[in-house]
This record gives C-alpha cells, structure tokens and sequence, in this order.
C-alpha cells in the first residue's frame, strides 16, 4: 500500500480532460492546471497544440500516444521524480477512456507519484446521459473489434448482458455494426446512437434496432461523424430460450415445417427478440433430434 505524504517534492501526474467538441466545455480547473504544469503529454501534438492555441497558453509538448508509449514513460517519470508537474491530455475527453495513458499512470503509482484526475467531458458519459436507457448498470466496451467476424464473436458475447452496453464506432463501420445488432441481439432491441456529441450537428437516433438501422441508412448524414452506440440490456428472459409464455422450440418446429432452417430462425429472432444466430443453432439441434 502506498500513501502520498504531504511536503512530497516529487511533481504530481495530472489527467485532464478536454472538450470532446464544444471548446466551451473544458473547465476553469483544467486551463489552470493546463497552464501551470511544465510540460504537457498529448496523444497528437497537432490537436492539442490548437487547443492550447485557443487558450492562450505556450506549453512544452511530448507525443504520448498507443506507438509509442511504452518507450515515453521513463522520460516522463524522470521528469515527475525531479519534481515537474506534467499534464496528460487525449485528443478528446477523458485520457484513458479507449485512449493512451494506461501505461504511464500505472508506472506513476508504481513509483508512488501523485496521479490527480481533472475530471470533465467524456463522450461515453455525455451520450448515456442523454439516451433515456437505464443508468444504474452500465457496461462500456470500447471500441468493438474493426473485422466483422470479431465484431459479432464480441456482440455474441455480451448479448445476454442485462446491463446496458456502451461502446464506440466510427463512422465507415456504423451501418455494419447495427446491422449485425438487428441479426445478433434481434430487431426489437432497443438502441440509441449519440453522433457527434456536444458538435453544431449532434443527433441522437432511437428505437428498436431496425428502425433505427432504416432512419440511418436513410439519412445522408448517417454515415459521418463520432458515434456512441448505447443498446439496451437484455430482459432476464432473454437469456434462456423461452421469452415469456412463448415455447420458442415449438415455434421454431412450426416454421422449420414450412421454411428453410435459417428462414426460420430470421423469422423465430423477428417475433421473440432472441439472437437469429443462437435460434438457429436451436433449429439444427431441433432437426437433429
């Protein structure tokens, strides 16, 4: 256990928090720390250089981003251990949240430095705010894996997840990934998307899965900007194969009568909610037997 006395003259680690697009969000604590420490850690020097352009402050600069972090951290301890404050920024919101910093801050309290939050706006945190989803349990997972296969591997995985799921996607993977929502978690689950949050054009885009899908395939503007996607968790009755009073198996042996196997299991997913993947293993089973 390690306890940071006070007369410490070592420099203490500050973790800032930016705007995530509006300037006027970053706070009066952040500017001054901004302004008082010795140098400043940014994820792209160029982005931040603007910002503390806009701020009227002229600060020593050091690249801390994922290429290069690991090599970084010594210098940046050495400079904390001769007594330096140093401030560490992401291009946007809170450093850490899918963003570089980990590295550096677990070195800082190995060393048993000062690490000091500046706390304000985080994309994640604002979009939830705003989504009418329950708050009270919240999972956030980053960035979903870029390639599909992983992408719906890692949707599989948390779709009986009864907290709600917070996650990030860029722009040119946003349709693929809701699409994949609508086949996985099923079209009547719940979402809402957070685009371009606290920007001129923020948006928000509710409902069930596939209307949802259809209002952003539809918008010439659905493809462009940061997103939040925000799904809302699963009932407890989702996680089994029986939602409510409806015999999913007897569903299923009814359609499979008539359909192909993976008709079925599209039409079983569109009337219950469940994942088509999981009904059509349900299917094969069933048929097996």
């Amino acid at each position: 256990m390690q306890v940071i006395k006070p007369g410490d003259t070592r420099g203490t680690l500050y973790i800032v928090a930016t705007p995530i697009g509006n300037l006027e969000d970053i706070s009066a604590r952040a500017v001054s720390v901004l302004s008082e420490v010795a140098v400043i850690a940014a994820e792209d020097t160029r982005h931040s250089g603007r910002l503390l352009q806009h701020l009227g402050l002229n600060k020593p600069l050091i690249a801390l981003h994922d290429h290069n972090e690991r090599g970084r951290v010594q210098g940046i301890l050495g400079q904390l251990l001769a007594g330096a404050d140093v401030a560490l920024i992401s291009d946007a919101g809170t450093p850490l949240i899918s963003d570089p910093g980990y590295v550096l801050v677990r070195e800082a309290r190995a060393e048993g430095l000062r690490v000091s939050p500046i706390p304000g706006p985080c994309a994640l945190i604002a979009a939830l705010s705003a989504a009418g989803l329950p708050t009270d349990r919240f999972l956030f997972v980053g960035f979903l894996p870029a390639k599909r296969s992983g992408r719906r591997t890692a949707l599989e995985e948390i779709r009986k997840e009864n907290a709600t799921l917070v996650f990030y996607e860029s722009p040119h993977r946003i349709l693929d990934t809701v699409a994949d929502i609508v086949e996985i978690m099923g079209g009547h689950r719940e979402i809402v998307l957070g685009r371009e949050i606290t920007k001129a054009f923020e948006t928000f885009y509710s409902g069930e899965a596939t209307q949802v899908l259809a209002t952003l395939t539809e918008d010439p503007h659905g493809s462009r900007g940061e997103f939040v996607v925000m799904v809302r968790g699963a009932e407890k009755t989702e996680s089994s194969l029986m939602a409510g009073a409806l015999d999913v198996d007897r569903l299923l042996s009814l359609l499979m009568e008539e359909l192909p196997l993976k008709k079925a299991a599209k039409i079983a997913s569109s009337l219950t909610g469940l994942g088509k993947n999981e009904l059509y293993q349900r299917a094969l089973d069933l048929k097996d037997s």
